[in-house]
């Protein structure tokens, strides 16, 4: 089981916030860094210092990284076109070393469209489906051809479909809990298929989707890896998991029933229990980037009995 970390920054947090977060999670033995792709605080707060763009901090970690995978849950369509992001992946690929992965949705959270001036169309679904298709096509492009797309929303001719990523094929990631067009898109283009904040039942039952679809597609089941991506918050007593959920404004029943929440105990069997349906990796949601005591106890107390 891999344990990945996963953050939120746009709930508020600078660069060297975020640099802090991805040097612990390499030294502490974690499997990769990932971090959202929003520009508007949910919920309460004022989200200062402001939001940090993606794929700009993902460039500055390639750099300051040596070992773990870095990626998006999950870039959205919405921010950007299709071909420039295909470049800006691409490149931040080469700056790692060849550790990068995609993880690309849809787009949904109309606020910070209205806030930041980016248009929010009614049709998202059916250009991500665009979208894949020109990222993944121009990065599969042998050096030297040329990559054309003419679609409903994207028309690229003549594409010199440059720069390469420095690894043979950049993982594709596509999640959600739509019960027949997230299938089918993961089934022709994901690696792996995640599916964010779900109970071990409605995990299983997207998986099966999954799996189905997979094989319709005339792809064996088992060339994705299933993820979740799930909340944590673990303490070594209860009034240390207490605590912790007190500083992310959540409620400590609340967090059992719907995340990873408890001793490290509680914690290794409910993960346990989504290994049993096939989840592979599980992304952990850190909302308080600023307790790194958090990450060094579920590297020594959860993550040392899933390895």
């Amino acid at each position: 089981m891999d344990l990945r970390i996963f953050t939120e920054p746009q709930q508020g947090a600078t660069y060297d916030t975020l640099l802090t977060v991805a040097k612990a999670t390499e030294d502490l033995g974690f499997d990769a860094f990932f971090r959202s792709d929003h520009y508007l605080r949910m919920g309460e707060g004022d989200g200062l210092p402001g939001p940090t763009d993606a794929w700009i901090t993902l460039a500055g970690l390639a750099r300051e990284t040596k070992r773990i995978r870095l990626g998006t849950l999950m870039t959205a369509g919405t921010f950007r076109l299709p071909g420039v992001l295909a470049i800006q992946v691409a490149q931040v690929d080469q700056m790692s070393g060849g550790r990068v992965e995609l993880g690309l949705g849809a787009g949904w959270f109309e606020e910070e469209h209205k806030a930041y001036g980016i248009p929010f169309p009614k049709e998202k679904f059916a250009r991500l489906e665009e979208q894949l298709a020109i990222v993944t096509g121009l990065w599969a492009t042998e050096a030297g051809a040329t990559f054309d797309h003419h679609g409903t929303y994207y028309d690229l001719t003549g594409s010199p479909a440059l720069p390469k990523p420095a690894q043979a094929k950049i993982p594709v990631l596509i999640g959600g809990h739509g019960a027949t067009r997230t299938p089918r898109l993961a089934a022709q283009y994901a690696d792996e298929f995640n599916i964010p904040f779900a109970s071990v039942e409605d995990s299983e039952r997207q998986f099966g989707r999954v799996r189905a679809a997979a094989e319709r597609a005339g792809r064996e089941a088992g060339d994705l890896v299933y993820s979740n991506a799930l909340v944590a918050c673990v303490g070594k007593d209860d009034r240390e998991v207490a605590r912790r959920a007190a500083a992310i404004g959540r409620d400590v029943d609340e967090l059992k029933a719907n995340g990873l929440a408890g001793s490290p105990a509680e914690v290794v069997d409910r993960i346990g229990r989504y290994a049993e349906i096939g989840a592979g990796r599980i992304y952990l949601q850190i909302l308080d980037l600023g307790d790194l005591d958090h990450l060094d106890l579920i590297s020594a107390r959860v993550q040392s009995q899933l390895t």
